[in-house]
């Protein structure tokens, strides 16, 4: 029994730590501040940002990456949820242009209502651009479902990788919450209906 009882916290543990890892990929692990020479360190053609869950950090993590070089061009892509407003993707837009981002440099998506839509619409734009090598960003929840869509659809790109790990929803601590924990189970289902049947949202 005591044995028995040893093994739940170390069972909780190693639970807690292979979510994070599945759920959050991250291919900027070994990068510095700014791109290089290495693999996954070169800088991209864009940075593709999906609104959704914490859109503020997400857009701020975006405008980061294209501040310190990574990429030439953001694209934001999002609709709303109040219809009677802007899109997801025009307040992202706003939001970088206020932190110094030229107009010139973001495209907008604002279509998009779920992880699949986000992919096929902002695939339409890559293919126009011919972009091929992009870095995808959103909350670390959410990252390996978004890499799936995006992938899928567009097979002929190259996706890095790069999740916000700390926003309001999600962060190293995620686990010590009922919506982290939520967040982490509602996202591990979404995937595993993803890879055998599609997406659900």
């Amino acid at each position: 029994m005591t044995k028995l009882l040893w093994m739940i916290p170390l069972v909780v543990g190693a639970l807690i730590i292979g979510l994070t890892i599945f759920l959050q990929p991250n291919d900027f692990v070994d990068c510095d501040v700014r791109p290089n020479d290495q693999a996954n360190c070169a800088a991209a053609d864009a940075i593709v940002v999906v609104s959704g869950g914490d859109t503020n950090a997400r857009t701020d993590a975006g405008i980061n990456l294209y501040q310190t070089g990574w990429a030439p061009t953001i694209i934001f892509s999002g609709a709303a949820e109040d219809k009677t407003g802007p899109s997801n993707a025009a307040a992202m837009k706003l939001r970088a242009l206020e932190a110094g981002v030229p107009e010139s440099v973001i495209q907008v998506e604002e279509y998009s209502e779920t992880t699949k839509e986000n992919a096929q619409n902002t695939r339409s734009i890559i293919g126009e651009q011919g972009y091929e090598r992009i870095i995808l960003v959103t909350s670390g929840y959410h990252q390996r479902r978004a890499s799936i869509e995006f992938e899928r659809l567009a097979s002929d790109v190259t996706f890095l990788n790069y999740p916000v790990t700390d926003d309001q929803d999600w962060s190293a601590w995620w686990w010590l919450t009922p919506r982290g924990w939520w967040l982490a189970g509602g996202e591990t289902v979404k995937i595993l209906v993803t890879s055998i049947q599609g997406s659900p949202s």
